[in-house]
């Protein structure tokens, strides 16, 4: 056949093989999944293999990098590219790659040991460099890999290996963290609600920016029963509380409790479910002051219900953007450079 008359075939639906729509299966690697019996990471790997089709990003522009620990292993479940890193450095290693290539969609997969502990400090300049990043974070305030110890986020008086007579640490707040530094998105969800948790990380992944999300993670060998308050069907919908854009603060079986500020602290009240008062705390994720956002982050049981949703959503440029933006500026005001011209400018010796 002539090019002419390739060039001139006309294409239509008939001859055009249509886009395979992908499901779960597509990012299911051939890896056997190891992690204990009753983990709630299978119900996150399972979800979030649930989420990524909605996405419409191919698997080759997908990435999962991850740190160590047990939600470290995730990037050998799924069936995409990915790297399993070192210790707490995962953003920044994400940040390199993101940073290289913008058009790949970029999660990173950490837990409340290798993110807050040793990663902190990765964890914080990903966040306020407002990288495109989909940061998801495995909380189950305990180290798990290495057999039981105490993690930032375990509570005062946690009794461990490492800690025989209670821990003596304040625990670190991730959500708090996230908001201080700034994340465009930052979420809480937890493994028992799959719904939920589907919701928020598909919400996560269409942000544009760094987006953190907190789930609650059952350790059934080493802590569990961490979090009574979001997983007992009993008491969860006393003591904890789902957000919704533009709803009032209202939670309890009977939908008659509610949050308001008195002075400038949160405070519970009681009142008819048929007449809320008029001035309870209406949720909403897009405020650029972060005020907010960190009281409900604060709010931490037994005082208060614990807040479950999206505290934060709002856009700005980010760093990937801003740093093409000036290599293509650099680029067109003094063209493409040589790496043999730069080692030999500037101040330049010889060793013999």
């Amino acid at each position: 056949m002539s090019l002419e008359a390739v060039s001139s075939k006309k294409v239509t639906p008939a001859n055009v093989a249509p886009i395979k729509k992908l499901n779960r299966k597509d990012f299911i690697s051939d890896q056997d999944v190891r992690w204990c019996p009753g983990c709630g990471d299978y119900a996150i790997l399972a979800t979030l293999q649930n989420v990524l089709p909605k996405l419409d990003v191919p698997r080759e522009k997908q990435v999962f990098i991850s740190g160590i620990g047990c939600s470290s292993r995730f990037p050998y479940y799924m069936e995409t590219f990915g790297f399993h890193t070192i210790h707490g450095r995962a953003p920044t290693i994400a940040t390199g790659l993101k940073s290289h290539r913008p058009d790949l969609t970029v999660w990173v997969i950490t837990g409340d040991g290798d993110g807050l502990s040793i990663g902190g400090n990765h964890l914080i300049h990903a966040l306020r460099r407002n990288v495109d990043l989909k940061i998801i974070l495995f909380n189950n305030r305990i180290y798990g890999l290495t057999k039981g110890q105490y993690s930032p986020t375990s509570e005062i008086g946690k009794k461990t290996k490492s800690t025989p007579l209670g821990s003596v640490d304040y625990p670190l707040n991730p959500m708090t963290l996230a908001l201080g530094s700034e994340a465009t998105f930052v979420a809480r969800t937890h493994d028992t609600d799959v719904k939920h948790m589907m919701q928020t990380l598909e919400a996560a992944g269409k942000h544009k920016g760094s987006a953190f999300v907190e789930i609650y993670q059952n350790c059934v060998i080493f802590n569990d029963n961490a979090f009574t308050e979001v997983s007992d069907k009993q008491q969860r919908e006393d003591k904890s509380i789902k957000l919704s854009e533009g709803e009032p603060l209202i939670f309890g079986k009977d939908k008659n409790k509610g949050i308001r500020v008195k002075g400038l602290q949160p405070e519970i009240v009681e009142f008819d479910a048929s007449s809320p008062p008029d001035d309870l705390l209406t949720h909403q994720t897009n405020l650029e002051d972060t005020a907010y956002a960190s009281m409900l982050s604060r709010m931490e049981a037994p005082d208060f219900p614990v807040p479950i949703g999206i505290f934060r959503s709002v856009q700005k440029a980010t760093y990937d953007e801003m740093v093409q933006k000036q290599v293509d500026d650099a680029i067109e005001k003094s063209g493409k450079g040589k790496i043999e011209n730069i080692l030999n400018s500037g101040d330049t010796w010889i060793v013999e």
